[in-house]
């Protein structure tokens, strides 16, 4: 009976994300959508009223954040949302370009039925909400960002090196701060459907050499549109 309460509470606890997990969700939300601009410094007697947490899981998912570089630390001034500049953005893209190009080469090598299908279903889902957006600017909701993540990260799945992947998914969450804040901005009609449909044709042809020379330039398409945005500076923190 004992040995099943344990097992019990042991499944419950892998269910329930942690205080810490909760945190680190709102935050890196926060950062990203840019409720928390760039810069802004991230009190944590402020985050502790806002979000009603502790101190502790505060301080931890900061700490995270920063590793992730989202959030820049200093000892003496506390945390600050890390700053956008063209520069960092040219760096992210860089190395998205060394690690995805590859990881989805060798995702599509190695990729079954199983990962045809949640690729598949993965471009679907993206689609329907494209499909529902309105023909002005598109600005990147939650749940566009969300689908949108989803798709690429499908893509990479099959790639066999676990740490390739949690790279290539913290760099995604770095580009994404640049997508969402390039998209505030932007004044034309940008939707993204055709360059993942053809992404996802090559990979299911298994016509590698295409599909990454397609991530490629997709990849660096988010990097001169975020360019063209940037070139007149960062507005100031508020």
């Amino acid at each position: 009976m004992h040995k099943m309460q344990s097992m019990q509470k042991m499944q419950t606890a892998q269910r329930e994300p942690t205080l810490v997990d909760q945190a680190l969700a709102r935050l890196r939300h926060d950062v990203l959508s840019g409720t928390f601009a760039a810069g802004t410094k991230l009190k944590v007697d402020d985050l502790q009223n806002a979000y009603g947490f502790s101190s502790s899981p505060l301080r931890e998912a900061l700490s995270r954040l920063s590793q992730e570089g989202l959030v820049t630390a200093d000892e003496r001034r506390g945390f600050r949302v890390a700053l956008l500049s063209a520069a960092d953005m040219a760096d992210i893209t860089h190395m998205r370009l060394m690690l995805d190009v590859q990881a989805l080469r060798d995702s599509i090598q190695r990729g079954d039925d199983a990962w045809e299908g949640n690729v598949v279903a993965a471009f679907h889902r993206l689609e329907l909400v494209e499909s529902r957006l309105s023909d002005g600017p598109v600005i990147l909701d939650d749940t566009w960002a969300d689908l949108h993540r989803g798709f690429h990260l499908s893509l990479l799945a099959a790639c066999a090196s676990q740490r390739q992947l949690r790279w290539s998914e913290s760099l995604f969450d770095q580009a994404e701060r640049y997508r969402r804040f390039s998209g505030r901005f932007r004044k034309t009609l940008k939707r993204k459907t055709n360059e993942h449909r053809r992404i996802l044709d090559a990979a299911l042809k298994r016509d590698a050499d295409t599909a990454c020379a397609l991530l490629e330039e997709h990849m660096l398409g988010t990097l001169r549109n975020v360019e063209a945005i940037l070139k007149d500076g960062v507005p100031p923190v508020p």
